[in-house]
């Protein structure tokens, strides 16, 4: 079976049994102080298979599933068989750990959701196909490359304002995070980007 599909499975299953069970939720959740104090290090990955709702979830596995697989077949073939697991779990710890240094003493900070990682996925894609369709919302088709400026450009803002129930930091470092990874692994990305660029093709 897929890694992305397994990852999606094990998310949903624990998301929901978090929904029922608020003692699960309390032990996965970021919850900066368990991990300053208590050294409860698996929750800088733990967080990422419990959700808010069902909406939260819906959005951030669907948007796996569509790019996920495309990526595991890329990392799959630049690392091993287990490349893209390591992919996902590193953009689920490099995404939380500016909000968790920000937080570390804050008792009322609390942070779930797999949107960190998924915006690597999604922004390490982008990489490979930049004319590539994305529907915003599921019916506005937007080329990927246009996509990715005005998702940073509106996470940068959101985040400067600081308000609401949204994580937009992790957003924005999961998505640096699965540029560069990308380009570490496989120096034949960037030039395969600038050129892929410099010739929109819209699909």
């Amino acid at each position: 079976m897929p890694i992305t599909l397994v990852i999606i499975a094990i998310t949903c299953i624990v998301s929901f049994m978090a929904f029922k069970n608020s003692r699960l939720m309390n032990d996965l959740i970021l919850w900066p102080p368990a991990i300053t104090r208590q050294r409860e290090y698996h929750r800088l990955v733990t967080y990422g298979v419990v959700h808010a709702d069902f909406s939260h979830l819906l959005i951030n596995m669907l948007t796996l599933y569509f790019f996920g697989q495309a990526m595991e077949g890329f990392f799959t073939r630049v690392l091993g068989t287990f490349g893209f697991a390591l992919f996902y779990i590193g953009g689920l710890v490099i995404s939380i750990l500016p909000t968790y240094l920000k937080n570390r003493a804050n008792p009322n900070y609390r942070s779930l959701g797999a949107s960190g990682a998924v915006s690597a996925v999604l922004f390490s894609f982008i990489l490979l196909a930049p004319w590539a369709t994305i529907n915003v919302f599921f019916a506005i088709p937007i080329p990927a490359i246009i996509y990715a400026v005005l998702y940073t450009g509106y996470s940068i803002y959101m985040d400067r304002r600081g308000q609401g129930n949204i994580n937009h930091s992790a957003h924005l470092w999961g998505a640096a995070y699965g540029v560069v990874f990308t380009l570490l692994v496989d120096q034949r990305v960037l030039p395969h980007f600038l050129n892929a660029l410099m010739q929109p093709s819209f699909r």
